[in-house]
This record gives C-alpha cells, sequence and structure tokens, in this order.
C-alpha cells in the first residue's frame, strides 16, 4: 500500500472517531430542571420555620401602599402561613419559568400566581386546588384603535406576558375566526402591559379579568369588555414530590371557602372600586408611585446619619406610628418616631409633633443604642436588631437577655441566642435570674416587633427602589 493510500485511510480513522465521539455527545440527554425537584415537603418547611412563595408585584397580587405590605395573593398567603404556623417570605417574579425554577430547586414553596392547568405546566409542577377562577379579555383604549368584537382583530398585534396560556388560546381564536392575528411575546408583568396600552405604546392586550377590572377602575380610557375566554379555575403550583404540602394548602383553601374569608378578600380587592383607586393610583403605592410616605427625604437624611438603609428606617417609623406625626401612644410615646417625654427631652426635641424634630430625636436615640452594642455586637447587621430591641424595651432588658446567653455557654453577638433568652423573660425562673438587672419584661412582644420590622424592610427592598 502505498503512502498516500496509508494517509488517506488514517484521516478517514480520524474523521470516523471525531464523528463517533460527536454522536456519543449528543446522545447524552441533560435532564429538566423539573425531573428532579429538591426533596422539601412541609415537615421540612415546619422545622425551617418560614414558607417562600413567589407573587408578581402588581396592584392585585403584592404592593406597598402607604408603607403597609397589601395584596390579594399576599393576604392569602399571610393568613396561610399562619394557618401552617410559619414565617411567610416573598419572592417577586414576572417570569414564569423562573418561578417554576425557584419552585423545584427548593428555593421556593408555592408559585403563588393564577395559572390555568395544561399538560405543559403539568409537566413542571403539581397544583393545589382551585383557588379561584379567572376569564381573560381584552384590555384596549376607548379611542380610534378600539375594536367591539373578537373578529375586529384581524391582522392586529396584540402583546401578552410570556409563559402564559394566552397564547395557545389567542392562536386557536385566530384560527378558528381566520383572523391573521399577530402575537407578541413580552417577558414582563401585566400590569406592565395595562400601563403600556394606556401610553400608546401597544394597542391591545390580554390579561385576566381581575387585574383589568381593578386597573379600569381608575382609568376611563380603558375598555375591559371583550372577553376571550369565559371563567376557568387556576391554582397555585407546587413541587410534585411534596404531598403533604398540597394536603396543608387544600385544607386551607377548603377553609377559607368555608367560612368566608377568601370571598370578603376578593371583595376588598376587586369590587370595592374606592379602594382600588386610591391604592392603584397613590403617588405612595409601588404600583403607582416610587415613595413610601410623605417623610421620604427626612427619612433619608436620617437614615445617612445611621448608615443604614433609607427603607429600614422607613420600616421602623411606619412600625411605630405609621407615620402620623402627631400619633400618641397608650404610654404617652409621641411623634413619627414614638419617643417617651424623658427620651424627647435627652436627645432634644422640643416640638414631638413637628416630623423633623421628632425624627432628628429618634436618629439620635438610635445612634446612642448603636454605640452602647458597639463593641458588645461588632457585626453590623447583627448590631441592628439589638438596636431595634433595644428601641422597643430598652437596653437594659436586651442586656440581661445577652447576660443570660453568655451565662449558658451561646454566642451572645448573634440576635437568635439573645432573642431566645429575651423571649423567657417573663418567666419568674428568668427575671429573677442573678444575671438579670432589669427584671420582668414581655420579651416575646420585642422578638416579634424586630421581627415585623425586618419584614417589613424586606417588602421594603422588593418593591420600592433604594
Amino acid at each position: 500500500m502505498s503512502k498516500t493510500s496509508i494517509s488517506c485511510l488514517f484521516l478517514l480513522l480520524i474523521v470516523f472517531e471525531l464523528t463517533s465521539c460527536k454522536s456519543n455527545v449528543e446522545e447524552i440527554k441533560v435532564p429538566e430542571y423539573w425531573e428532579s425537584p429538591a426533596v422539601l415537603d412541609f415537615d421540612a418547611i415546619k422545622k425551617r420555620g418560614f414558607i417562600r412563595a413567589v407573587v408578581d408585584n402588581s396592584s392585585t397580587s403584592y404592593y406597598i401602599y402607604r408603607g403597609r405590605t397589601m395584596g390579594y395573593e399576599f393576604e392569602l398567603l399571610r393568613n396561610l402561613a399562619n394557618q401552617l404556623g410559619v414565617n411567610l417570605r416573598l419572592i417577586v417574579k414576572h417570569d414564569l419559568e423562573d418561578g417554576f425554577r425557584l419552585l423545584n430547586k427548593g428555593k421556593a414553596d408555592i408559585v403563588a400566581i393564577n395559572f390555568e392547568v395544561n399538560e405543559e405546566r403539568k409537566k413542571r409542577a403539581n397544583f393545589t386546588a382551585p383557588i379561584n377562577s379567572m376569564k381573560t379579555v381584552v384590555v384596549q383604549r376607548k379611542d380610534q384603535s378600539h375594536v367591539d368584537s373578537l373578529t375586529q382583530l384581524t391582522n392586529k398585534k396584540v402583546y401578552i406576558k410570556k409563559g402564559t396560556v394566552y397564547k395557545e388560546r389567542l392562536s386557536l381564536l385566530s384560527d378558528s375566526l381566520s383572523l391573521a392575528l399577530s402575537i407578541e411575546e413580552k417577558n414582563t408583568s401585566l400590569e406592565d402591559l395595562i400601563n403600556q396600552v394606556i401610553e400608546e405604546k401597544i394597542d391591545y392586550t390580554v390579561v385576566d379579568n381581575d387585574i383589568a377590572l381593578v386597573n379600569a377602575t381608575y382609568n376611563d380610557l380603558l375598555d375591559v369588555g371583550l372577553t376571550v375566554s369565559q371563567p376557568n379555575p387556576v391554582a397555585w403550583a407546587i413541587r410534585k414530590n411534596a404531598p403533604q404540602l398540597e394536603a396543608k394548602i387544600n385544607e386551607w383553601i377548603e377553609r377559607i371557602n368555608r367560612t368566608g374569608y377568601k370571598a370578603i378578600l376578593y371583595h376588598k380587592y376587586f369590587l370595592n372600586k374606592k379602594n382600588s383607586y386610591h391604592r392603584s393610583s397613590s403617588a405612595f403605592s409601588s404600583v403607582s408611585g416610587d415613595r413610601i410616605s410623605a417623610y421620604d427625604n427626612i427619612i433619608k437624611k436620617g437614615a445617612d446619619k445611621l448608615g443604614w438603609d433609607w427603607r429600614l428606617l422607613a420600616a421602623l417609623v411606619y412600625k411605630e406610628s405609621r407615620f402620623n406625626h402627631s400619633a400618641v401612644s397608650y404610654a404617652g410615646a409621641v411623634g413619627l418616631l414614638q419617643l417617651m417625654p424623658v427620651t424627647l427631652q435627652r436627645f432634644g426635641v422640643n416640638d414631638p409633633n413637628n416630623p423633623n424634630e421628632s425624627l432628628r430625636g429618634g436618629v439620635n436615640y438610635l445612634k446612642y443604642l448603636d454605640g452602647f452594642w458597639l463593641d458588645r455586637v461588632p457585626d453590623n447587621n447583627e448590631r441592628i436588631k439589638f438596636i431595634l430591641a433595644s428601641y422597643n424595651v430598652g437596653h437594659g432588658h436586651v442586656q440581661d437577655a445577652w447576660r443570660l446567653a453568655y451565662k449558658y455557654g451561646k454566642d451572645n453577638k448573634r440576635w437568635k441566642n439573645v432573642a431566645y433568652y429575651l423571649e423567657r423573660k417573663s418567666k419568674p425562673e428568668v427575671y429573677r435570674d442573678p444575671w438579670v438587672k432589669s427584671g420582668y419584661a414581655k420579651g416575646h412582644v420585642t422578638v416579634r416587633y424586630v421581627r415585623e420590622v425586618y419584614g417589613l424592610y424586606e417588602s421594603y427592598k422588593v418593591l420600592v427602589d433604594s
């Protein structure tokens, strides 16, 4: 055999080997993310102490209004968490695929978005019993682009949220009515699409009837009367391998239907047009505005002095006074940050009803508490919890719990260890301990106070820009 022939044969063998390798690589199938979901059922969630739910930031689901966290899904989930005996943590996502991904990776436990259940979605998750029923409608303006029937959508472009059932529904409609309809998916929220209709960036979108009605109550330009589909049951998504959690949620759904709680909540968010208008159009709503309160500017200045995120200080102000500068507590605390008369005098507040003075006095007191705890708790994130607790109950009681944690060999630089003893400070065997100097305290109230301030802060971080 010639050298040329040998060379050609050698090259053919290499090509065959490479082709064979490529074929083997192509045969390796990467499993889909939902095929091996994280193992995390109700017992593990209960032990962990909190349940995580994916929600949308909209005027119906979850938002901030005048400093308060609100929303139909939010209130339902809060009720569910109370029923399950756990805390609630919310994750805001517009992308439905991201929601399913977080669910299966164990980073979320519920996707609390109104899903119409179909075979494609059943691959990704299980679904609860129906939580509601929804119909879908066209959202459009009352102008020259307005259509009176679905047949008039022929050759029109309709924008929809990516990952929804609207695409399949509109495609079937287009085929059956020969509409030659153009459908474009956008990875954004339903509320954003409605706003784009209002701003004349697009002419038509399709959304659930509930969110359409809420938006139409405060914008006379909108028409939401054209129905695409009649009501269909909708449900929340949970992992396929979480039967305990699914059973618990279904029991809760049966309960809120039976007791009328869901009907009351539905009326509050969808049938009370006046309330819907104020919540959704206020400058102090995370849906339509970018402010938490009328005092954001002075709160930001105070937070700068403290070195805090201003949204954390805003959460504290809301917790203390609901942003009412003339609020007076049963114990005589006054102003935005509810300072007692002796504290007002000590930190130079002459007029506690003056929001600037009240906030400045509260910030000065917080700075004093920061100095008190600085050497005892060097970590800034941990120390803030000690400061908040001290603001609520007095640093003497918190220091007692700090001493007890040290006495029993716990790391007293960690809030959770100190909180354990503070919660028990109403028990005689604890407040009579020789290490305790300040006596009895309802410490469990203070621990809850810190948790609630931080919970509100987490909501502000998600829904309000820094």
